[in-house]
C-alpha cells in the first residue's frame, strides 16, 4: 500500500499575525506521528499479503483404504491395504488444478521429500503422497520389498479414490490432467502404472521417475504413451545410470532424461544440494509443458547448467 499524500487542509494551519506558529519541536513531533501511521498501515498490509501469498500451501491427510486386496506384513500379520496420504495443494488460485500422485522409495515416507513435494504443489498441482503400507518406513515388522508388484495397483485405487464425487478434495482435481512421479523403488512402481501393458492405468498423462528402473519383465505400451521425465544421478550406486538409461531407450518419443552430474541416490530429491533447484525446476517445467501445455524450450532450459545438469531431449 502507498503513503497518500495529506492534502493541506488537513494539517495544522500555518501562523499569521493572528495564529500562532508551530514551534520547530511540535513539528517534528507531528512529522513522527505521521511516519508512525503510515508504517503501521503498510506493515498490516504487507502482514495481510504474506498470509495470503500465491504459492503457500495446504496439507490435508486422508487415510484411503482398499478392502479388496491385501497387505501380508513381516511380522506375519495381514489387512486390507491402508494408504495413509498427504495431499498438498494451493491455498490460492483457480481450481481444478492437475494430480500428481508420488511414490516414496524403500523404507522411506512422504515426509522425506517434502520441499519437492512443496514445489510442486506451490506451483499449482495437487500432490497426493500415500505411505505405502508394506514398503513405509512404519510396516509392521519393518518394510518388507516383496511388496513392490502390488504397488502400482495401490495407485490406480489412489487416483479413483482422489478423483471420486465422495472425496472432500475432489473439487481441486481435474481428473483429465494426472501425473505420476517416484523415487527408487516407488520409480519402478510409477513406472510399471503408466507404462507396463500389463498394469498400465490409461489416465496417467504425465510420469516422473526419479532414479528409479523397470520392474522384471516390464514391457512397455508403444502408441499412446504418456511423455516421461526420467531423472538420475550419474554417481547413484543404488540405482546405476546405465539401469536408467536400459529402460529410458525402449520408450517413445516425448521422453526426457535430465542427469544430474555427480549426484547421489537420495540426495537430490530430500535435501538442499547443489541438484535440488534443478531437480524442482526441471520437474516442474515437465508437468507445466505436458499438462499445462507450457513451453518445450522452457524445460529444456530448466535441466541445463554446467558442471551440475544435463538434460537429454527427445520431444
Amino acid at each position: 500500500m502507498k503513503a497518500q499524500r495529506i492534502p493541506a487542509s488537513h494539517l495544522p494551519a500555518a501562523a499569521g499575525t493572528k495564529r500562532r506558529r508551530m514551534s520547530r519541536r511540535s513539528l517534528r513531533a507531528f512529522i513522527a506521528l505521521l511516519v508512525v501511521i503510515v508504517t503501521s498501515v503498510t506493515g498490516a498490509a504487507g502482514s495481510a499479503g504474506a498470509a495470503q501469498r500465491p504459492g503457500a500451501v495446504r496439507t490435508r491427510v486422508l487415510r484411503l483404504i482398499d478392502h479388496s486386496r491385501l497387505a501380508h506384513f513381516r511380522n506375519g500379520t495381514e489387512g486390507p491395504r491402508t494408504l495413509v496420504t498427504y495431499v498438498r495443494y494451493p491455498s490460492s488460485g483457480r481450481p481444478p488444478y492437475p494430480l500428481v500422485v508420488f511414490v516414496h522409495g524403500f523404507a522411506l515416507s512422504p515426509g522425506d521429500y517434502a520441499s519437492l513435494l512443496e514445489a510442486w504443489a506451490r506451483a499449482g498441482y495437487v500432490v497426493a503422497a500415500p505411505e505405502f503400507p508394506v514398503e513405509g518406513q512404519d510396516a509392521p515388522g519393518g518394510p518388507d520389498q516383496s511388496d513392490l508388484p502390488n504397488e502400482s495397483g495401490d495407485l490406480s485405487f489412489l487416483i479413483s479414490q482422489l478423483t471420486s464425487r465422495g472425496n472432500p478434495l475432489r473439487p481441486l482435481i481435474d481428473p483429465r490432467r494426472i501425473a505420476v512421479a517416484g523415487h527408487s523403488d516407488g520409480g519402478v512402481a510409477a513406472l510399471t502404472a503408466a507404462y507396463d501393458r500389463r498394469d498400465r492405468d490409461s489416465r496417467i498423462g504425465a510420469a516422473l521417475i526419479l532414479s528409479g528402473a523397470a520392474s522384471p519383465g516390464f514391457e512397455p505400451v508403444g502408441r499412446g504413451a504418456p511423455p516421461i521425465l526420467a531423472v538420475q544421478g550419474t554417481a547413484d550406486t543404488v540405482n546405476a545410470p546405465s539401469t536408467t538409461a536400459a529402460y529410458f531407450e525402449r520408450l517413445n518419443r516425448p521422453r526426457f532424461l535430465l542427469w544430474l552430474l555427480g549426484a547421489p541416490h537420495l540426495p537430490p530429491y530430500s535435501s538442499k544440494d547443489q541438484w535440488a533447484p534443478f531437480v524442482a525446476r526441471a520437474t516442474t517445467a515437465f508437468l507445466d509443458r505436458y499438462l499445462r501445455a507450457g513451453s518445450l524450450a522452457a524445460l529444456i532450459s530448466a535441466g541445463n547448467h554446467a558442471g551440475v545438469a544435463r538434460m537429454e531431449a527427445h520431444p
